[in-house]
């Protein structure tokens, strides 16, 4: 199977190998679209900006519910157990020879409003590894038929759910920001 570029989905399901990735990352527990959540996003950002020189890191979440928690597959994700039960990791890519001293000093610079001195900023790196994808347009709150389309075209193929729920947001949010045009990719890894 040929890995697939980070950042492409098609609006289309498809199964494909995407590569290992490094990333600047913050944990976090409970519903997205909390003061929190987005504090935390706020927080990654300014960090992988000093990181990178990027004016516009792209940010990333992943999801998954807390061990005893029922199990889910991909179309039914954020219907069977309590979302504010999640517990998630904001991410932005940084480049693969980062270091945890460089994520300090990075952090130092930002000099974010958005940090928590006590709060833990580490690496996070994802690996080379088979994953079904779409691009998700518009709302958030209607990711639930994208994800439809993609827990069936997985179910197709025999194959499950074997990892965090990913979400890559190519177009920057904030709670105010208008929904109509935003990309989203949807991604998880399978087995």
């Amino acid at each position: 199977m040929t890995t697939t570029p980070h950042l492409d989905a098609p609006d289309a399901p498809e199964l494909v190998r995407v590569p290992a990735v490094t990333y600047v990352s913050v944990a976090g527990s409970g519903a997205p679209g909390t003061d929190e959540f987005y504090r935390k996003m706020t927080l990654i950002g300014d960090i992988a900006r000093e990181v990178t020189g990027d004016p516009s890191p792209v940010i990333e979440i992943q999801y998954w519910y807390p061990d005893g928690s029922i199990p889910v597959e991909i179309a039914d994700f954020y219907t069977v157990n309590p979302v504010p039960s999640l517990l998630y990791r904001v991410l932005a890519v940084v480049p693969d020879s980062s270091t945890n001293e460089d994520l300090a000093a990075a952090r130092a610079r930002a000099s974010s409003g958005a940090d928590r001195r006590d709060e833990l900023i580490e690496l996070h790196t994802t690996p080379e590894q088979d994953v079904v994808q779409i691009m998700h347009h518009g709302p958030f709150a209607e990711e639930f038929a994208t994800l439809e389309r993609l827990g069936a075209f997985a179910q197709q193929r025999g194959a499950h759910r074997s990892g965090p729920h990913h979400e890559v947001h190519l177009d920057g949010f904030t709670r105010d920001t208008p929904q109509d045009t935003l990309r989203t990719i949807l991604r998880d890894a399978v087995a």
